[in-house]
C-alpha cells in the first residue's frame, strides 16, 4: 500500500518517533510516504535524523520528507497526525505561572482549568488554519488524528468549523485499564471495559471478567492495589461517585473544584513521587527538563541501537491501529474522542465525547453508549459547557464568552471572583499576544484596562520541585535519557 502520512509538530521528542515506529510495524504499511513538518528547524532535523536511521536499519526504502512548509507536507496526504504545542514552552509557562498570581494552582494546565482554556484559544486558531490547508491540498478524504491538547476543544473545532473529519486520541483509557486489571489480579486482555465520558474525564462504567460485571466490587480492590497511595484523588472521586476515572491525580485535581483551592489542604492530596501526582506546574518542569536534555544528549541517542519495527515493540497508541484498520480491514476497538451525536444520551449532542469505537475497512463506527451514571454526567456536563464557551470564544474572538468560560471552570471559579478572572484573562491574553491573532483588538483593550486600577494579586507559592539543570541530570544519565525518550507529545514544541 502506498499513501501519505503527514506529521505536524513532528519535532516532538519521543512521540513522533513512537507513532511512526508503530505504523511501520504493520507489513502492509511499509511502503507509505512520510512527511514531517514543524516550525522548529533544529528539532525537526534531530527527530528526522533519528527516524530516518530507524527506517534505514529496518531495510525500508522510505525517505522522510521534512519541511518547514506545512502545506508542502500536507500535499496529497491521506492522514495528518497533529502533535503540536502552540506557543511552545514559552506559551505553556504563561498558562500556569500567571494563574498562580491569582491563587489558581495547576499541575498541568493543558486541558481544562484556566490554563487549558487559554491554551485552547491558541490551539483552536491554529487547528482551523491546518484544516484549511488540509481541505485545499490534502487527499479529498484526508482524516486528521489529533493528539494535541486540549484534545476535546481542538477536535470539536476541527469537526464543526474546520470541516475535516478528526478523531481525538489519548492513552488515558489504556493506562487506567491496566490499573484495573492489576487490581483484579488478571491479565489486561481478560478484562473487558467500557469507558465513556470526556477526554481526561472518562469513566469505567463497565468492567467485566469472564462475562461477570465487576464494577461494583472494584473500589475496595483498587484501594488495596500497589498503586493506591499515588491515586488518592482518583480513589476519593471513585468513593463519592462510584466509578474510576481515566485521569491521574495531578490532572484530575485541576478539573474539579475540591482538591486544589486551598493551599493548606493540598499537602493531603499531592506527593512528589512523580510530577503527575499533583506537583504545581509539574508538567512544565518535566517538559523543560526533557527538552534541555534531548538537545544536549542527542549525539548519544544517535549512537544507540535504532528502533526495530517488531510487533512486540508496538505501543498502545491508537493512531497506527486506526490507519491499519482503515487500510487493511482488520477490526480494531479503541476509545476515541468524537462528536457526540447521541452516543452519550445525557450529554449534549454537540460536544466531543470519549467513547468506544470500532474501526475496519468501512470506517469508524460509534456505538450508542446511553446515559452516563448521573453523578459522572454532572461532572462532565459542567466541563462540556466550559469547553463549548472556550471553543466559541476562540473561533469568534469573543472575550465575553472567554470570561464566562473562566468563570464556569470549576477550580478557577472556586478560587477567584468574576472580576479577578476577567483581570487574569486580560493579563494572559496580553502575554500570549503573538499566538492569538484573532484577539488583536481585544488585546489592545486589555492593555488599556491593565493600566488602570488593578485588583490585588493573591499569589500562592504552590508545591514545586526545582527544574534540574543539564549538569544535574547528567549525574543520572540513563534515567533522564529514558524519560526524554518516552516523553509525551508536545514536549519540545
Amino acid at each position: 500500500m502506498s499513501f501519505k502520512v503527514a506529521f505536524i509538530g513532528a519535532g516532538s521528542i519521543g512521540f513522533t518517533r513512537r507513532l511512526l515506529s508503530d505504523i511501520l510495524t504493520v507489513p502492509e504499511l511499509r511502503d507509505i510516504e512520510v512527511a514531517f513538518t514543524d516550525i522548529n528547524e533544529e528539532n525537526l532535523r534531530m527527530v528526522t535524523q533519528l527516524c530516518q536511521r530507524d527506517i534505514d536499519s529496518n531495510g525500508l526504502s522510505i525517505k522522510i520528507h521534512a519541511t518547514l512548509d506545512r502545506r508542502e507536507a500536507f500535499q496529497n496526504a491521506k492522514y495528518v497526525i497533529n502533535c503540536v504545542r502552540i506557543g511552545m514552552l514559552e506559551g505553556f509557562a504563561t498558562d500556569v505561572e500567571i494563574p498562580l498570581k491569582y491563587g489558581v494552582d495547576q499541575c498541568v494546565g493543558d486541558t481544562l482549568c484556566i490554563g487549558g482554556i487559554m491554551y485552547g484559544q491558541r490551539g483552536v486558531q491554529a487547528i482551523l488554519e491546518f484544516c484549511k490547508d488540509i481541505r485545499e491540498v490534502a487527499d479529498k478524504d484526508c482524516i486528521m488524528l489529533n493528539y494535541s491538547n486540549p484534545n476535546a476543544m481542538l477536535t470539536w473545532a476541527a469537526n464543526k468549523y474546520g470541516h475535516v473529519p478528526t478523531y481525538g486520541l489519548c492513552h488515558g483509557v489504556q493506562h487506567g485499564h491496566s490499573q484495573i486489571a492489576q487490581a483484579l489480579g488478571r491479565d489486561k486482555k481478560d478484562v473487558d471495559i467500557i469507558c465513556a465520558g470526556l477526554n481526561h474525564q472518562t469513566w469505567y462504567i463497565s468492567v467485566k471478567v469472564d462475562g461477570r460485571e465487576m464494577k461494583d466490587e472494584l473500589y475496595p480492590l483498587m484501594c488495596q492495589a500497589d498503586f493506591a497511595k499515588d491515586e488518592n484523588i482518583r480513589l476519593d472521586v471513585m468513593k463519592n461517585f462510584g466509578y474510576y476515572s481515566t485521569e491521574s491525580n495531578g490532572h484530575l485535581s485541576e478539573y474539579l473544584m475540591w482538591y486544589r483551592k486551598r493551599p493548606e489542604d493540598m499537602e493531603k492530596w499531592i506527593n512528589f513521587s512523580s510530577w503527575i501526582q499533583g506537583e504545581t506546574a509539574g508538567y512544565l518542569r518535566v517538559c523543560t527538563e526533557s527538552r534541555n536534555w534531548f538537545e544536549t544528549d542527542f549525539p548519544n541517542w544517535m549512537k544507540e541501537d535504532p528502533n526495530s519495527y517488531t510487533p512486540e515493540k508496538r505501543s498502545e497508541e491508537h493512531g497506527s491501529y486506526i490507519i491499519e484498520s482503515l487500510e487493511t480491514g482488520r477490526r480494531y476497538r479503541g476509545h476515541f474522542n468524537v462528536m457526540n451525536n447521541g452516543a452519550i444520551t445525557n450529554l449534549p449532542d454537540e460536544c466531543v465525547v470519549e467513547v468506544p469505537c470500532y474501526v475496519d475497512g468501512s470506517g469508524v463506527s460509534i456505538p450508542r453508549v446511553g446515559d452516563l451514571p448521573m453523578g459522572c454526567a454532572a461532572i462532565c456536563s459542567q466541563s462540556v459547557w466550559v469547553q463549548k464557551l472556550a471553543v466559541e470564544a476562540a473561533v469568534h474572538a469573543d472575550i465575553n464568552l472567554l470570561y464566562q468560560a473562566g468563570m464556569m471552570d470549576p477550580l478557577t471559579g472556586a478560587v477567584c471572583t468574576p472580576d479577578e478572572i476577567k483581570q487574569m484573562i486580560d493579563e494572559m491574553l496580553i502575554a500570549g499576544e503573538k499566538w492569538l491573532p484573532q484577539y488583536a483588538e481585544e488585546i489592545g483593550r486589555a492593555k488599556e484596562r491593565m493600566k488602570g486600577e488593578l485588583l490585588p494579586y493573591r499569589p500562592v507559592k504552590g508545591f514545586s520541585l526545582k527544574t534540574r539543570t543539564v549538569e544535574e541530570m547528567s549525574e543520572e544519565k540513563e534515567k533522564y535519557r529514558a524519560l526524554a525518550s518516552a516523553a509525551a507529545k508536545e514536549n519540545v514544541k
